[in-house]
């Protein structure tokens, strides 16, 4: 899959989930459970590429970052990525995962995953492309058409 496509993907993605979950807040409750759903499958790709070594915490922790997303549903800000938000979530409980882990077996080695955990969180890439190009089309075409072309596409001056 290139770029644009893996790109496009991920922008659809976001906008069906978001669109579920505005339509959840609004009362539909069909709507609610598909983003519910929805979210579960992303949320366990996310912590089985985390948890590889403790596989039997996944669904536990899922059902956590499930809660604590529903407990928070009214602090969402339409305006803003809702898996940036989503993922924020399943960091900080992923994140209290390692801490009392180490605090109960004495281990001190998830320090180590916690860091890999903030370091390149897995949707920066696509946000940061959401975000360009968000600015890139608030452009006149004349300064952006240089910028895409160049820049993104690498195509020569």
């Amino acid at each position: 899959m290139d770029r644009t496509t893996h790109n496009e993907s991920l922008r659809r993605r976001e906008i069906d989930l978001q669109t579920l979950f505005l339509s959840g807040l609004k009362g539909n409750q069909a709507d609610y459970a598909r983003f519910l759903r929805e979210l579960s499958t992303h949320l366990r790709g996310f912590l089985r590429a985390r948890l590889l070594r403790q596989p039997d915490e996944i669904e536990d922790l899922l059902q956590e970052i499930l809660l604590a997303v529903h407990n928070g549903r009214q602090t969402y800000q339409s305006d803003q990525p809702l898996t940036a938000w989503v993922f924020a979530i399943a960091r900080y409980k992923l994140a209290d995962l390692y801490r009392s882990r180490s605090r109960h077996d004495g281990l001190n080695d998830s320090i180590d995953d916690t860091e890999e955990l903030f370091a390149e969180p897995c949707l920066e890439p696509a946000q940061a492309s959401r975000d360009l190009d968000k600015l890139l089309e608030e452009l006149p075409d004349k300064q952006r058409l240089p910028i895409v072309h160049v820049k993104l596409e690498g195509l020569s001056v």
